[in-house]
C-alpha cells in the first residue's frame, strides 16, 4: 500500500493547474521524508521540491536541492537550475548549463524554454547581440512551433535588448525596422515603453516623449492590472518621463513629474536607484559637500538588478565631478593617472568614452577646475609625458575654442595625426581616421574657412574605412563609420576634381550595399551621372521624378522675371558712401520736409558790446587773474617766476651713479660774506 503522504503528493500532480506552491513543497518534503529509499517516487518528490522552490523564489534553496538530489536530478532539472543560477547572478554557470543542456537533447518544449533563459542570461551578462539573435530565432519559430502566446513577451524583449544595443554604441547590429518604433509597439505600454527607451539612446528625446505618454495612458487604462499593480508599472515609465523632460531642457515640468514620485515607495531596487540619482542631479545644491554624502547614502543594487556598464559608467563620472566640486583634486587626479597608466605604451591611443573621460577628469585636477588661460597654462605641460591622450588633448583644444584662437589647437590635432601616420600596425591607422577625430578635424578646418583640406581629409578617411572593410579588417556598419562615409561623399560632390567625384561615388555604393537610402541613391547618381551613367542607371528609376519635383513651379513667370543680378560694384561703392540714405518717395506722396537745424544757445547774461575774455580758453590755473587760496597758495605764488627772483639751482651726480640731484647755488660773494662770523678768530 502506497504511503498517504506519496499519495497526496501524486494527487496534486494530477491537477492540471498548481497554483499554491506553498503547499506543493510542504507535500513534496512528507514525501521524501516518507521514501524508504531511491525510487520514482523520491525523484518525482524532488523535482517537485526544486520547481516550488522556484516559482516561490527561492533560488538559494532550489540550488541546494538540486545539489543534494544528485547527478539525475540536476540533469531532469537542468532549466530550473539555469534559472536559479542566472536569478543568483551566477551568468557564466547558467549559460553553460543551457549550452549543455540544449545541445544533448532534442528540440522539445524544454529545449525552447532552455533558449529562453539563455536569451536572459545574455542579456543580463550585457551580451546583447547575442540575446538578439537568440530572440531573433525564437520570434521566427513562433508561428511554426505554434507559440502565438510567446509572440507578445519575446517582442517586449527583443524591443529591451534593441535599447541596450542603441545605449552600448553598437546599433549597426540591428535593422532598420528593429530600431524604428512600429505600430504594433503602441498597442501594449510594455513596448511602447521599451520603444520609449530606444528612442532615448538615440536622442530622439521628442519622439520618447510621445512614446512614454502612449505608454503612461496604457498602463493607466489596463484592464489586467489592479491598482496596485498599476502603480507598480507606472513608476519606472514616470522616472524615464522626468528624465526625459529635464534632458529636453523643461526644467519645471520635469522637476515636477520628479517631486510627485513617492522615491521611498518604489519596491524595484534598480528603478528606486535611478530614481533617486535623477533626483540628486536635478536638485543641483549648492553645497558640494552636502551632495557628495547624499550620493554616498544611495548604494546601487548588487543583486541582479545591479545597474549595466553604462550606467555604472555615468555614476563613477558623476562622482568624480562631485569630488571635483569639493576641491580634492589630489584624489581624482590620483585615479585618473591610475586608470591611464593601465593603457599599454605601444597600443594606439585609446578613443573610447571612458579614457577620454578619464584625461579629461586628470586635466581637471590639474587645473583646480581653471578655465581660459590659467587653465592651458597648467595642463599643457601634461602633453609632454601623455602626447597621445585623447581626451587630454580634446581638453586644451576645448580650451584654445574658448579664449577664440583655434590655430593651435589645430596645430596639435595634426601632430597627433602625424605621429599616428608614423605607425605602421593598423590600430594606429584606425584611430587615425577614427570618426570622432576626423569631425574635430574638419569642424577646425570650416572654422578656418579651408573648404579644400576639408574635402581632403574626408577624402583620405572615406578611402582608408573602404579599403578596411575590403580587406575584412572592420565591420563598416558601424553607425559613425556610415555618418562619416556620408558626410565624406556630400561634402566631394562639390569639387570639380574627377577623382573627389570617383571616391564621392564609391563611398555612396558601400552606403547603398549596407543600407539603401534615398540619399545615399541620390549622391551615387550624382557622383556618376556624367563619368560613368551606366552605375546610376539603376538608381535613377528609385529617386523622385522631375517632373514631380517640378509640378508647382511656374517655369514661365520665372522666365518673364529673368534672372537676378548682383549690383555693379560702381554702384554698390556709391551707395556705401553715402552715411545715410533717404528713401524714395511713393508716387503721389508728398516730399518729405528737411529737418531743421536748430542754432546754438547763448547765456542770458551774454553781452554783445562786452569783449569777452582773451583768456577764457585757458585752464583757470593759467590765467593771469587766478589768485590761489590760503597761505600755502600765497607762498607759491610768491614763489612764481613773474615779477619774483629766479633761484639759481645747479644739478650734483651722486657717486656711484645712483642719480642726480637739484639744489640751490650759493649766491656770490659780497660785502656780507667777507664778514667773520661771531666767535671766529
Amino acid at each position: 500500500m502506497a504511503d498517504p503522504a506519496i499519495s497526496a503528493l501524486n494527487s496534486l500532480l494530477r491537477g492540471t493547474d498548481i497554483e499554491d506552491h506553498a503547499e506543493a513543497l510542504r507535500l513534496a518534503n512528507d514525501a521524501i521524508r516518507s521514501s524508504p529509499s531511491a525510487g520514482p517516487d523520491l525523484h518525482a518528490a524532488q523535482h517537485t521540491k526544486v520547481v516550488a522552490l522556484v516559482k516561490l523564489d527561492r533560488y538559494d534553496d532550489a540550488l541546494r536541492a538540486i545539489s543534494d538530489g544528485g547527478d539525475r536530478l540536476a540533469q531532469d532539472c537542468a532549466l530550473e537550475n539555469a534559472y536559479a543560477l542566472y536569478k543568483t547572478g551566477n551568468l557564466d554557470a547558467a549559460a553553460a548549463v543551457c549550452h549543455d543542456f540544449c545541445a544533448k537533447t532534442p528540440a522539445s518544449a524544454a529545449t525552447r524554454g532552455a533558449r529562453h533563459v539563455s536569451a536572459q542570461v545574455a542579456y543580463r551578462a550585457e551580451r546583447f547581440t547575442d540575446a538578439a539573435r537568440a530572440y531573433r530565432e525564437l520570434l521566427d519559430t513562433v508561428s511554426r512551433e505554434g507559440r502565438i502566446n510567446e509572440e507578445g513577451d519575446l517582442r517586449i524583449n527583443m524591443l529591451a535588448t534593441a535599447a541596450q544595443i542603441e545605449w552600448a554604441g553598437a546599433a549597426h547590429h540591428l535593422s532598420e525596422s528593429e530600431r524604428q518604433p512600429s505600430r504594433q509597439d503602441m498597442e501594449a505600454f510594455e513596448t511602447a515603453y521599451n520603444a520609449a527607451c530606444g528612442c532615448v539612446a538615440r536622442g530622439e528625446l521628442q519622439k520618447a516623449e510621445v512614446l512614454l505618454k502612449r505608454a503612461k495612458a496604457l498602463c493607466e487604462a489596463s484592464e489586467d492590472l489592479n491598482y496596485e499593480e498599476r502603480q507598480v508599472e507606472l513608476i519606472p515609465i514616470l522616472v524615464q518621463h522626468a528624465y526625459v523632460l529635464i534632458r529636453q531642457g523643461k526644467l519645471d515640468e520635469g522637476a515636477q513629474l520628479q517631486n510627485s514620485i513617492s522615491i521611498s515607495d518604489i519596491s524595484d531596487h534598480s528603478t528606486k536607484w535611478v530614481a533617486q540619482n535623477n533626483s540628486l542631479a536635478q536638485e543641483q545644491g549648492s553645497n558640494p559637500y552636502m551632495t557628495a554624502r547624499i550620493a554616498e547614502s544611495i548604494k546601487p543594487p548588487t543583486d541582479n538588478s545591479r545597474p549595466f556598464e553604462y550606467q555604472a559608467a555615468v555614476l563613477r563620472r558623476n562622482k568624480e565631478v562631485i569630488e571635483l566640486q569639493c576641491q580634492k583634486f589630489s584624489g581624482v587626479r590620483s585615479r585618473a593617472r591610475t586608470g591611464l597608466a593601465r593603457e599599454d605604451a605601444s597600443s594606439a591611443p585609446d578613443t573610447s568614452r571612458e579614457a577620454s573621460n578619464l584625461g579629461v577628469l586628470h586635466a581637471a585636477a590639474v587645473s583646480h577646475l581653471q578655465t581660459g588661460k590659467e587653465a592651458l597654462r597648467s595642463i599643457l605641460p601634461l602633453l609632454e609625458s601623455r602626447p597621445d591622450d585623447i581626451g587630454l588633448l580634446l581638453t586644451i583644444i576645448q580650451l584654445y575654442i574658448q579664449t577664440e584662437n583655434p590655430a593651435p589647437a589645430l596645430s596639435l590635432l595634426e601632430a597627433l595625426f602625424r605621429r599616428l601616420e608614423a605607425a605602421t600596425t593598423p590600430d594606429h591607422a584606425d584611430t587615425r581616421f577614427s570618426p570622432g577625430l576626423v569631425a574635430l578635424a574638419v569642424a577646425l578646418y570650416r572654422l578656418q574657412g579651408r573648404h579644400a583640406a576639408v574635402r581632403a581629409e574626408l577624402s583620405r578617411a572615406a578611402m582608408h574605412w573602404q579599403q578596411q572593410s575590403a580587406a575584412g579588417g572592420s565591420d563598416l556598419r558601424d553607425g559613425s563609420a556610415l555618418s562619416l562615409l556620408r558626410q565624406a561623399g556630400i561634402e566631394l560632390l562639390h569639387s570639380q576634381d574627377s577623382s573627389d567625384l570617383s571616391t564621392a561615388g564609391a563611398a555612396f555604393s558601400r552606403l547603398c550595399e549596407e543600407q539603401r537610402d534615398r540619399l545615399a541613391e541620390a549622391g551615387l547618381v550624382a557622383s556618376f551621372a556624367t563619368s560613368d551613367p551606366s552605375r546610376a542607371q539603376p538608381y535613377m528609376a528609385d529617386l523622385t521624378p522631375v517632373e514631380k519635383l517640378t509640378a508647382g513651379v511656374d517655369v514661365s513667370a520665372l522666365l518673364d522675371a529673368g534672372v537676378a543680378s548682383l549690383p555693379s560694384s560702381t554702384a554698390a561703392t556709391a551707395t556705401g558712401s553715402r552715411k545715410r540714405g533717404a528713401a524714395a518717395p511713393a508716387d503721389g506722396a508728398a516730399p518729405a520736409k528737411k529737418p531743421r537745424r536748430s542754432r546754438a544757445k547763448l547765456p542770458k547774461d551774454y553781452d554783445l558790446e562786452k569783449k569777452p575774455d582773451p583768456e577764457r580758453w585757458l585752464p583757470l590755473r593759467d590765467r593771469s587773474t587766478y589768485r590761489p587760496k590760503g597761505k600755502k597758495g600765497k607762498k607759491k605764488a610768491a614763489e612764481a617766476t613773474q615779477g619774483g627772483i629766479v633761484k639759481e639751482e645747479e644739478t650734483l651726480e651722486l657717486v656711484g651713479g645712483a642719480g642726480a640731484v637739484k639744489v640751490e647755488k650759493a649766491p656770490a660773494g659780497g660785502a656780507g660774506a667777507k664778514k667773520k662770523k661771531k666767535g671766529k678768530k
